[in-house]
């Protein structure tokens, strides 16, 4: 109860539509009233006393009624969908947001395709049980109500026979909800399973094409596909012998009313209309029981999908994201003072890491593969944050500082060069919201990319694909630069930035970052001796901790690991 109540407090946002929708629902239960009424005059007064006044002006009224059920059904129909749209939108958007605001932590250990079932079918399940009450459960409750009152009002013993398989019912219903949840939850799990397989291997399609492993690809989606079959059945196994079971018993109340009623009217102690009234009246008392089934399925459905939207908008958010100092200006001093970090507190990434880097010096980092280097530009941005020492940005504790501030000031070029399925242009404005054309092609131009964006036939309104997949690695990786030259920070990190590019390329776009350089600080991460030659300061790091540091001729005078580097890069 405590996640269906929240919600429904979803609905206090829109307290009119919910509102409106119930009062047409519950003016449509109350005409309900008006068809049994309607039989018991047409049979007792227009056909056994013979008073055909009565005749038209009864069925008119019948008509009528049924005609207002109708329209009062349409109206419902429309606004209870645009309710409906809008809470989904409401709490997607809300859960999105979330997602946003989340640690990089989190999507560590999270898989996309469960995340992506979580906003795409979750929300959609739990809102429906808000529609589903307000349209269905609490009209079918009034109508439960609201027809046994009038049954009790024409004959109570009539009714109390009718009602008999009630408690029955009640007992079965309430034994099944509570045992259906596990099995509801399995369910939504194992579907959610599915989908991240699914979107797994639809990412991964051309490693599983290039490895010609599509047999063992499908054997696995054909495993997860089957866990979740097997899961649903069981779910609808319990329905397929309960609810035949409970319109069995509400099906024989028609019989013993009939029977009880037939008695009765042969004794003389009923008039024949009122069995027949009460037979229209049955169909309308119980059929909110027929409803049970269909509304079980949403609640239980809709507090599983609830919980999981509930368990990730209850996370606490990435601390600092918005708090924090905003200082007014940043000239780009970064100093490590005996930082470490870790992901498994038995091993640390990188440890006791003490260097400074003056304003508009360029610091590289170079060592093998693991040690480290990528983990320190996650710290430069907070992605991560030092669990030991601290670093200083300006003379301020990183950690005393606005993430949101931080990002703003810092440009960062990652090893993978991921693009948006949008424009080329809606990928470069997102360093600089509300750049010119001009702005952007001059970017362009320093990451040496204009060439082959001219080439192409809608320039900058060209669609990228998925993950930029119209692009080759080089081309990806120049409009990566391309975006961070457009956001002009004074902090730039990049990471094997030039890794896809050709000896030509390479050279050509290094041109443009040394001049980029000049004027910021700058964090690279590179294999090629001739991207961290020149570097104001080299950083060498083995197994997480900073073994060298010095420039260029100085390292190799050392014959230390970075010269060893070296000589294994000439060899190469």
């Amino acid at each position: 109860m405590p996640v269906l109540s929240r919600v429904f407090k979803l609905t206090l946002a829109y307290p009119w539509r919910a509102a409106a929708s119930l009062a047409m629902a519950v003016v449509c239960t109350l005409l309900v009233l008006v068809l049994p009424t309607v039989t018991k005059v047409l049979v007792d007064e227009v056909m056994d006393k013979g008073r055909r006044e009565l005749l038209f002006s009864t069925a008119a009224l019948g008509i009528g009624a049924i005609a207002l059920r109708q329209l009062l059904f349409t109206l419902r129909t429309y606004g209870n969908n645009a309710l409906e749209q809008r809470l989904i939108h409401d709490l997607r958007s809300a859960l999105y947001d979330k997602l946003q605001r989340l640690p990089i932590k989190w999507f560590d250990t999270n898989s996309s395709g469960e995340i992506m079932s979580r906003v795409a079918s979750d929300v959609p399940t739990t809102d429906r049980v808000i529609v589903e009450t307000i349209d269905q459960a609490i009209p079918a409750v009034l109508q439960f109500l609201i027809m046994a009152g009038w049954m009790f009002f024409h004959s109570w013993e009539l009714t109390l026979v009718t009602l008999a398989p009630l408690p029955v019912i009640g007992l079965i219903t309430s034994i099944y909800s509570k045992r259906s949840e596990p099995r509801w939850r399995e369910s939504s799990e194992a579907s959610a399973d599915l989908n991240a397989l699914l979107h797994d291997n639809l990412a991964g399609i051309r490693q599983i094409k290039a490895y010609t492993v599509e047999p063992e690809a499908l054997d696995r989606f054909d495993a997860a596909s089957r866990r979740a079959g097997e899961k649903h059945m069981r779910v609808m196994k319990g329905q397929a012998i309960v609810w035949p079971g409970v319109s069995l018993l509400a099906e024989s109340g028609i019989i013993l009313m009939l029977g009880c009623g037939a008695w009765w009217v042969l004794e003389g102690k009923m008039e024949k209309g009122l069995p027949l009234a009460f037979l229209v009246a049955w169909g309308f008392l119980f059929d909110p029981i027929s409803r049970i089934n269909t509304l079980v399925q949403i609640y239980m459905g809709g507090k599983v999908a609830a919980k999981r939207v509930f368990d990730i908008l209850d996370l606490p958010d990435e601390s600092n994201l918005t708090e924090g100092s905003r200082p007014a200006a940043f000239t780009g001093r970064v100093v490590f003072d005996k930082a470490g970090f870790s992901y498994d507190p038995e091993s640390p990434a990188v440890k006791d890491i003490s260097l400074v880097a003056e304003p508009g010096m360029t610091v590289a980092l170079v060592g093998p593969t693991g040690a480290g280097k990528s983990t320190l530009l996650n710290l430069l941005t907070r992605f991560y944050e030092t669990s030991e020492g601290e670093i200083r940005l300006d003379g301020h504790p990183i950690k005393s500082l606005s993430k949101e501030w931080l990002r703003d000031h810092t440009g960062y070029v990652t090893q993978e060069s991921f693009l948006f399925n949008s424009s080329l242009r809606d990928n470069l404005l997102l360093a600089k919201a509300g750049a010119s054309d001009a702005e952007i092609w001059a970017a362009l131009e320093s990451a040496n990319a204009t060439t082959f964006v001219r080439e192409l036939p809608d320039q900058l309104d060209t669609v990228a694909g998925e993950r930029g997949v119209r692009f080759s690695g080089g081309e990806k990786q120049r409009l990566s630069i391309a975006r961070a030259l457009l956001k002009n920070p004074p902090l730039l990190l990049l990471d094997e930035a030039t890794s896809a590019l050709d000896n030509e390329t390479e050279r050509l776009v290094q041109q443009a970052l040394e001049t980029l350089r000049a004027d910021r600080t700058s964090f690279v991460i590179a294999h090629r001796l001739s991207t961290v030659r020149d570097a104001d300061l080299i950083c060498v790091l083995e197994d997480g901790r900073l073994v060298e540091q010095g420039r260029h001729e100085e390292l190799l005078a050392r014959g230390g690991l970075y010269s060893r580097l070296c000589e294994a890069s000439i060899r190469g």
